[in-house]
């Protein structure tokens, strides 16, 4: 991996909002409307994480309907060195958005 590209990912993995993100996405891939009520931001600012995790290949994109999920590309994770493994197990956030009725599901 080039030096410059390496550097800017662990830049994006540098952000605590970001890094959670990561964390979360580890667990299953996810909306961005799920992830607002998690981080009690908008919208608008959870997308520009999106966007800069995806603009340096920490993130796919896939659409599902009306809704575009977002999943870890884990081969670029692995080639910068990330282990994720050592992240925090965030299942509780998730627990909490079925008690809201706040997971989106495409079936």
């Amino acid at each position: 991996m080039e030096f410059h590209k390496l550097a800017d990912a662990l830049k994006a993995l540098g952000d605590p909002t970001r890094l959670k993100i990561i964390a979360l996405l580890n667990m299953r891939d996810c909306c961005v409307c799920e992830l607002v009520p998690i981080f009690g931001i908008s919208q608008p600012s959870i997308s520009k994480h999106m966007s800069r995790l995806k603009n340096v290949d920490l993130v796919t994109e896939t659409r599902r309907g009306q809704w575009v999920f977002y999943s870890l590309n884990r081969k670029q994770l692995e080639d910068i060195g990330f282990s994720l493994t050592r992240l925090p197990d965030f299942s509780s956030e998730f627990d909490e958005l079925e008690r809201q009725g706040l997971l989106v599901t495409c079936e």
